[in-house]
């Protein structure tokens, strides 16, 4: 039993011309939904190119205030130094860390020292943390009040601690770090 005969005459009447109005309706409408598609990606394309000289104007905006901000500390040490300019110290109210806390600021502090700018990658390889670990310990840090720049290269987060922060640390160990923990992490 046949359910539909195209073989038949009268059947194949109804047939012969509707395929082909519908193939160009659905070309058409292909082309329509192509046409469009393209449209979007251009603008697409566009808004990118927009994002990636904007991000490049930041990162070199970014780069112009740090090799600012190092001539302003080279210009209060030499007033320092050199008349009776008193610089005002500032003051950061930080709360006291955990041991983890410390281990990782410590890491943070020696390898700033090495290299500049620290990658959390940098500091993962250091402590043995997974990357999540490093961000929500730094996360932790700062809530805390320790001072941290941070700077986009390539996608990539770096940081380093705030150089006065860093001084009076230094000093006046803020963060009342254990010696002994000091020493542990600059044997590593």
């Amino acid at each position: 039993m046949k359910i539909f005969d195209f073989q038949r005459p009268e059947n194949s009447k109804n047939f012969r011309g509707r395929p082909r109005n519908i193939d160009s309706e659905l070309k058409t409408a292909l082309k329509s939904t192509k046409n469009e598609l393209d449209e979007h990606l251009e603008a697409i394309n566009e808004n990118t190119s927009e994002i990636q000289v904007s991000y490049e104007g930041m990162n070199d905006l970014n780069n112009k205030i740090e090799k600012l901000t190092e001539r302003l500390e080279r210009i209060e040490l030499f007033l320092q130094t050199n008349s009776n300019f008193i610089v005002e110290e500032r003051t950061f109210d930080v709360k006291p860390l955990t041991k983890t806390e410390q281990h990782v600021f410590l890491v943070i502090y020696a390898l700033e020292d090495e290299k500049g700018y620290v990658s959390y990658a940098d500091i993962s390889r250091k402590t043995g943390m997974p990357n999540y670990m490093v961000n929500e310990y730094l996360a932790r840090l700062v809530e805390k009040g320790i001072p941290i720049i941070k700077k986009y290269v390539n996608n990539t987060p770096y940081i380093k601690l705030n150089p006065d922060f860093k001084r009076l640390q230094a000093k006046e160990n803020i963060l009342m770090i254990d010696t002994a923990q000091k020493e542990l992490v600059n044997f590593n």
